[in-house]
C-alpha cells in the first residue's frame, strides 16, 4: 500500500473547486470570500504530484492539471507570481507575496521532476525559468529556503539543463549561513533574532545543501540549528511548536499558543531530511513527535485531524483547538501523512532486506 492509497482527499476536495484551492473554511466549509492563494495551490500541486507519481490514475491527473493551472494563471508579466486571488478571480496584490515565490517554484520543481506526462513538465519547466530573475532578489529567508529545497528535489531527481536555478539555489543557501552567524547569540543558535513561523524550513534547507555540495559549511549550521529547535520546541517528549501569538524572541519566553499545523509539518519535513542524511535515529523520534502532534500528543491531549475525510483544524489556541479546517492546515496534515507512509514503506523494505540476506 501506498499513501495514494491511505489518505482521505475528501476535504481537499471539498475545499477545491473549478479556479483551484480556497483558502479558508468556517468549520468544514469552504469560506469562499478569502479566495485562494498561490502558496495554497502550490502546496496542493506538489502533493497531488506525489500522490500521482505512487498510482498513476484520471482522479489525481485532474487535480494536478487544476493546481498547476492557478499557478499558469498567477504569472505575473513581470515576473514572479501573484499570490492573493478573490473569489472573484481578481488579483488582489500587485507584486506577490514573498514566500509563495519559493512555494511555487517548489511545487513546479515537483512536477518537473516527476514522471508526469511532457506538457506538464515543460510548463513546469517554463514557469521556473520565466520567475528565475526575480528569485535572485527574494530576501525572505523562509522563500530562500524553498528555492533550496527545489533545487534539491530537481538534483535528486537527475533533471538537466536547470543551472541557473543552481546558481540561484547556491546563494540563497550562503545567505542562510551567514544569516544564521550574525544572528547567533550565546545559547541562541538560529538565523533571526526570534522564531517565528515554518521555522524547520530553515535548517532543512541547508541538510538539502549539504547534499547538494558537501564540501560547505551547510551541514554544521544545519545540525546546530535543528538541535537548537528540537531541544525549544520539545516538551515532556512531546511537540509544541513556537506560537503565532508572540513568536518568540531572543531573550523571552515563548508563546504557547497559536499552536500551527504548518509547524508541525515542517519540522516533520527537515527530521526526515536529516534522518536520509545521517540515518541517526533521533531524527526519526522527531519526526514521530511533530507527526504524532497531529493526532492528539500535544499540550491540550486532542487530535487536530479527522482521518475520514483528510482534514485538518487549524491549531491549538489556549482555549481549545481551532476546528475550522483551512488548505494549510489540511495539507500540512495529508504532506505529514505522506511522509509517514513513506518511512513505514522504507522500513519494511530494509526489514525484508536484512531477511533476505541473512
Amino acid at each position: 500500500m501506498d499513501a495514494a492509497n491511505e489518505i482521505a482527499l475528501d476535504h481537499l476536495d471539498r475545499m477545491t473547486d473549478s479556479t483551484g484551492l480556497i483558502q479558508h473554511a468556517i468549520y468544514t466549509v469552504p469560506r469562499r470570500e478569502s479566495g485562494y492563494t498561490t502558496d495554497d495551490n502550490a502546496r496542493a500541486l506538489r502533493l497531488c504530484t506525489r500522490l500521482w507519481c505512487q498510482r498513476p490514475e484520471e482522479r489525481m491527473l485532474s487535480r494536478v492539471t487544476g493546481y498547476l493551472s492557478l499557478l499558469e494563471y498567477a504569472r505575473r508579466p513581470g515576473g514572479g507570481f501573484h499570490n492573493l486571488l478573490s473569489y472573484q478571480r481578481h488579483w488582489l496584490d500587485t507584486d506577490g507575496d514573498r514566500d509563495c515565490q519559493g512555494q511555487a517554484v517548489r511545487a513546479l520543481a515537483e512536477v518537473l521532476g516527476s514522471s508526469l506526462p511532457d506538457d506538464y513538465r515543460v510548463l513546469a519547466r517554463e514557469l521556473i525559468e520565466a520567475v528565475l530573475p526575480s528569485l535572485a532578489d527574494l530576501r525572505s529567508l523562509r522563500a530562500q529556503a524553498y528555492v533550496i529545497l527545489a533545487w534539491g528535489h530537481l538534483w535528486k531527481a537527475g533533471v538537466k539543463n536547470v543551472e541557473p536555478l543552481e546558481r540561484v539555489a547556491w546563494s540563497a543557501a550562503q545567505r542562510l549561513v551567514e544569516c544564521f552567524h550574525r544572528s547567533q547569540r550565546p545559547n541562541w543558535p538560529w538565523f533571526e533574532s526570534r522564531m517565528t513561523y515554518a521555522n524547520a524550513v530553515l535548517p532543512h534547507a541547508l541538510f538539502i545543501a549539504a547534499q547538494c555540495w558537501p564540501k560547505g559549511t551547510f551541514l554544521e549550521v544545519a545540525k546546530a540549528s535543528f538541535a537548537f529547535l528540537d531541544r525549544e520546541t520539545t516538551v515532556e517528549s512531546f511537540f509544541w511548536p513556537v506560537g503565532n501569538s508572540g513568536w518568540y524572541p531572543h531573550g523571552e519566553e515563548k508563546a504557547p499558543y497559536d499552536q500551527q499545523p504548518v509547524e508541525a509539518v515542517t519540522m516533520a519535513d527537515a527530521a526526515l531530511a536529516a534522518l536520509h542524511l545521517l540515518a541517526e535515529e533521533e531524527y526519526l523520534a522527531t519526526f514521530r513527535r511533530a507527526r504524532d502532534w497531529f493526532h492528539g500528543r500535544n499540550s491540550l491531549g486532542q487530535p487536530l485531524v479527522d482521518i475520514r475525510s483528510g482534514g485538518c483544524c487549524d491549531g491549538l489556541q489556549r482555549s481549545g483547538v481551532n476546528r475550522n479546517q483551512g488548505a494549510e492546515s489540511t495539507l500540512a496534515y495529508l504532506w505529514t501523512e505522506v511522509h509517514n507512509s513513506e518511512v513505514h514503506h522504507a522500513m519494511a523494505k530494509n526489514r525484508k532486506t536484512v531477511v533476505a540476506s541473512a
